[in-house]
């Protein structure tokens, strides 16, 4: 007798807009304009579209593993060109439109894409690109025109209904092929390239979707402020369609009088993105009195929520605040607080989903032998976890299969996580170690503050010695005493930074986090 045996589904990417098109063929995706006014589509018709740009690029010759690169916001066309490029199985190369076109023709010369996918109000950098990157034989844009007689590489993107490839089309390859590129941030390091594949994203997906991770559901209306480029958007291209509910895309709009007004009008129920996005709304209502009484989560990550802005958000708000932790590396969800947390606090980045785990070593990556209270150097592995950074031979892996994150972290009685720094970022000062995230977590409470960060100043006795750079909150001034009382009798006295600067507006990376590499160029010698 035979035994039985269940049908070989392979997970890939494509069958989550499927799914939404056959089973919630009316739910929305709304893009915002720059104009104030919104385009929307079905899922049912976004699928269309989609196959018929899988169409256009396969008489181009795109093949299955080519790497087709895109360069753009947050829109209706971006998310019809993600899942027509994988759906064909050719690999996404997503590119960060805020950093230099030799940055971007170095990651574009790695990969080898040669059709890039472009926004039209990004043709000025473009230009910039090919002009460091021949291999891009072809440019098409999307969100506008080119805007007269240029560049003969350069086309718009419309979709032809008459060239879309059938369904059946998409997939029909192994769920281990991969699906995007994604380069690291470059905030601690050079930028290193990510490939995820089919099985990780969809894992991850199903991963967002628990009831105490993400928790969307059919009825929820979501934000998604983090950038198409970053991380694959922490898998809410996928997660959304998944079940149905409206997608909402910012465009280029993430001012917060833009966000205010779109979350308005659309009913938006949940809203994801980093802390500075939602420090910018925040300031907005407190100007102008609105209230947004639809809203009911905000889920941050990407950098450290001071306190003191947590509480900004649910006061004024009215919602809760979901803190997470993650990397490009980790697809990028690697812990979250639950939605219904009664002790959420910002310096918790909750508990990993199965699929996750964590692993606190020494520095020389042997466990440490208590893995609850003490503080140790993160590792992570699991089902969308780095194995190896694009282009290389040797694993990011230890040999039992863990990735060293490069942060400092504590894990809690109840198994939550709390970073507590990076490990790049000690400061050595007399031989003696000084974590300036705990340094920051103490000031950043303090409401007169909005962004805090702590850099190494070169000293000629000590070596190092912490400085205090602060952004603060729009009409308060506080005198260094009050800024650093909060460390007194909290860190050791050597650990009080020697000075502080004062600065308009802190300066941010490409994905919102602070941008220490440059504060460290300007500020890190004496």
């Amino acid at each position: 007798m035979l035994d039985g045996s269940m049908q070989d589904y392979a997970l890939t990417l494509d069958r989550f807009l499927r799914h939404a098109a056959k089973w919630h063929p009316r739910a929305e995706l709304v893009t915002a304009q720059a104009d104030g006014g919104t385009t929307r589509t079905t899922y049912a018709a976004l699928m269309q579209r989609s196959l018929a740009v899988t169409g256009l690029l396969a008489g181009m010759g795109v093949g299955r593993g080519d790497r087709v690169a895109t360069l753009a916001w947050n829109s209706q066309a971006h998310v019809e060109a993600w899942y027509a490029i994988m759906g064909m199985g050719a690999v996404c190369h997503t590119l960060n439109p805020r950093l230099t076109a030799a940055q971007l023709a170095a990651m574009l010369d790695q990969s080898q894409a040669r059709i890039l996918i472009a926004s039209a109000d990004l043709l000025r950098l473009v230009r910039q690109v090919l002009d460091r990157s021949p291999r891009i034989g072809r440019v098409l844009v999307i969100d506008g025109d080119i805007g007269g007689p240029g560049d003969p590489r350069l086309s718009v993107l419309s979709p032809d209904p008459a060239m879309a490839v059938p369904a059946d089309a998409w997939g029909g390859f192994a769920e281990t092929a991969p699906s995007g590129l994604c380069f690291t941030s470059g905030t601690t390091g050079a930028p290193k390239g990510v490939t995820y594949t089919h099985r990780s994203g969809f894992l991850h997906t199903l991963r967002l979707l628990q009831a105490d991770v993400m928790a969307i559901s059919g009825r929820d209306a979501v934000l998604t402020m983090v950038p198409m480029f970053h991380a694959n958007a922490w898998g809410l291209p996928f997660a959304v369609p998944a079940v149905g509910a409206r997608l909402v895309l910012p465009g280029r709009q993430a001012d917060g009088a833009s966000l205010a007004r779109l979350i308005a009008a659309e009913g938006v129920t949940i809203g994801v993105g980093v802390p500075t996005v939602w420090l910018g709304l925040v300031e907005h209502l407190e100007a102008t009195g609105e209230r947004l009484p639809s809203l009911r989560r905000i889920i941050v990550g990407g950098s450290p929520l001071p306190p003191a802005l947590m509480e900004r958000i649910e006061e004024r708000l009215g919602v809760t605040v979901q803190t997470s932790w993650g990397m490009t590396e980790l697809s990028p969800c690697g812990t979250m607080a639950p939605p219904d947390d009664p002790d959420r606090r910002a310096a918790v980045s909750g508990r990993p989903a199965i699929g996750a785990d964590l692993l606190l070593t020494d520095a020389d990556g042997r466990p440490l032998p208590d893995q609850r209270g003490a503080e140790g150097h993160l590792r992570v592995r699991g089902a969308a976890v780095i194995d190896r950074y694009f282009g290389q031979e040797q694993k990011a892996t230890d040999a039992r299969g863990w990735f060293p994150t490069g942060d400092l972290a504590r894990i809690d009685a109840d198994g939550n996580l709390l970073i507590t720094g990076r490990a790049k970022d000690l400061i050595k000062s007399g031989g003696e170690w000084i974590n300036p995230a705990e340094i920051e977590a103490l000031i950043g409470a303090l409401p007169e503050v909005s962004l805090a960060a702590v850099i190494g100043r070169t000293h000629p006795k000590w070596g190092e010695r912490p400085l205090l750079l602060v952004e603060m909150r729009a009409g308060a001034t506080l005198d260094d005493a009050a800024l650093l009382a909060p460390l007194k009798g909290r860190v050791a006295p050597w650990w009080v930074p020697d000075a502080v600067i004062r600065l308009p507006a802190m300066p941010l990376a490409p994905t919102g986090k602070i941008d220490k590499i440059s504060l460290r160029v300007q500020y890190g010698e004496d």
